[in-house]
């Protein structure tokens, strides 16, 4: 078998699911999705942004994610994710906002906004369970009353698949076992598991762009880009992390020393009440005169006076 190229490269993920001819592979995937977050199955959809030829992946500001619209006007948004670029959380709701409000057109009324559904495949962990899908909807904390069903998020763990949770049975966890890379001992496991044709042409699609010299050539090219940039994105990480350490430490140095500051005049102020009220004391002077001056309590000056003795 020619060494195949990895389905999670977004430009990989693209020509596979996000290609007019190809349409029938990303129903075939949105289903399993839905029908294991028990939703609704499709039965058509439109493409808004279908890949091209021209597409170039080196190009920072490739539109690599895959928008499409159901029969009943629903948007919903692909995207994939191979580094933790962080606050996945914030860009996804942000972008749901976008792709939401940016469906009324002047003097359209609200009524008229459609579902926006989002679904993120990460190649990283991020959430605090053992669940490879969670979706989120908006609901009431207390007694789960939904608010509307206008949004919905899908996050997909890839790294959460292990040998506990792959059932071969649920159609889900094979299409990410396909996006999770395809050994030859996973090629062997689907086709086993006789794969639906949808599943099977997104194998044979996947077949094909490994063997393509251009399209090699152009996984390349995106993979490197996406390394750079992850690499840069976790430097400056580092490099925030670093200085705000050394800034918090020489805070630390600086309020140590005011702090010490204040403690020693505080103590030079006490030893120096304390010596003005002996002297008070071998004067023959009475206490309340001497509390009056100084300051001191009726205790401490009883102290200095056995001091004294």
């Amino acid at each position: 078998m020619t060494e195949l190229l990895d389905p999670k490269n977004d430009y990989v993920f693209k020509r596979i699911f996000g290609s007019e001819e190809n349409k029938d592979v990303l129903l075939a995937f949105l289903n399993h999705t839905f029908k294991n977050a028990g939703e609704s199955l499709l039965t058509e959809i439109v493409l808004i942004n279908p890949y091209l030829d021209k597409d170039t992946p080196r190009d920072k500001q490739s539109i690599l994610d895959i928008r499409a619209k159901t029969d009943q006007g629903e948007l919903i948004n692909v995207e994939m994710q191979l580094f933790n670029q962080y606050d996945l959380e914030k860009r996804t709701l942000f972008y749901w906002g976008k792709q939401y409000s940016g469906q009324l057109l002047e003097g359209q009324r609200y009524s008229q906004l459609k579902k926006c559904v989002a679904i993120n495949i990460v190649n990283f962990k991020m959430l605090a369970n053992d669940q490879y899908h969670n979706v989120f909807h908006l609901r009431e904390d207390h007694t789960d009353i939904p608010l509307t069903d206008v949004i919905e998020i899908h996050f997909m763990e890839i790294p959460k698949l292990n040998d506990e949770n792959i059932q071969m049975k649920d159609g889900l966890v094979r299409w990410l076992l396909f996006l999770k890379g395809m050994t030859k001992s996973s090629w062997e496991a689907l086709m086993m598991h006789e794969p639906e044709p949808a599943l099977k042409k997104a194998m044979s699609v996947l077949e094909f762009l490994s063997q393509d010299e251009q399209a090699r050539q152009r996984y390349i090219d995106r993979q490197k880009f996406l390394w750079d940039e992850a690499s840069m994105i976790e430097g400056a990480r580092e490099e925030g992390l670093k200085k705000g350490m050394e800034e918090g430490i020489q805070k630390g140095i600086e309020e140590g020393i005011k702090e010490g500051i204040k403690e020693g005049i505080k103590e030079g102020e006490a030893e120096s009440k304390r010596k003005i009220a002996m002297n008070m004391l071998t004067l023959g002077l009475d206490q309340a005169t001497i509390i009056k001056a100084t300051g001191l309590t009726p205790s401490e000056l009883e102290e200095l006076q056995k001091e004294k003795e």
